[in-house]
């Protein structure tokens, strides 16, 4: 309930500083007009919705678009509105990104996850060790089970790939496969 509460507040906050941007776009390039008296700078409706990994989740996000109309003197493009807040490609923000390089770097592999899932969460409040100390158990004990399951019915193929004694030449492919009847 607390984390559909916290994504919803995040959602609005993004959607009106969005819209904040846009506004502020708009009103930059207001007295901008073409041969007709037109505005060259509008709102124009909606981006198609799309969801964004943040620290609170994943937060649905419906962008403000913009029609530019103006055209670049030198190279005779129109201009185009991109967002500082929110990028085309964005579909996570950059603290997510770096999360896992950071468990990585204080701690995965020793198990000293509170420096790492603070700087992630922004607090460590709630982390304390005997916190962790579960969740690595758990996570342990997952482990164990995953390590130990019965893979008896399964088949795996395995295949390594050795070089050839000469290289091979342009449009030459180098085969690799396996055959169940060789095994």
């Amino acid at each position: 309930m607390i984390d559909e509460i916290v994504r919803e507040g995040a959602r609005r906050m993004l959607a009106e500083a969005l819209q904040a941007e846009v506004d502020a776009y708009i009103a930059r390039f207001a007295d901008l007009r073409d041969d007709d008296g037109r505005q060259l700078v509008v709102r124009n409706g909606y981006h198609q919705p799309r969801e964004v990994t943040t620290c609170a989740g994943a937060v649905a996000v419906h962008a403000p678009r913009v029609n530019d109309h103006r055209v670049d003197l030198e190279t005779g493009e129109r201009q185009r509105f991109c967002s500082a807040i929110l990028p085309p490609w964005a579909r996570k923000t950059p603290q997510i990104e770096q999360v896992l390089p950071l468990l990585y770097l204080h701690g995965l592999s020793s198990g000293d996850f509170v420096p790492a899932l603070g700087q992630f969460l922004g607090s460590t409040n709630g982390l304390s060790s005997s916190t962790i100390t579960r969740l690595t158990e758990t996570w342990k004990e997952e482990a164990c089970a995953f390590g130990k399951r019965d893979l008896s019915s399964v088949d795996y193929v395995y295949v390594w790939a050795l070089p050839r004694q000469r290289a091979a030449g342009p449009g030459e492919a180098v085969p690799a496969g396996a055959d169940r009847g060789a095994w």
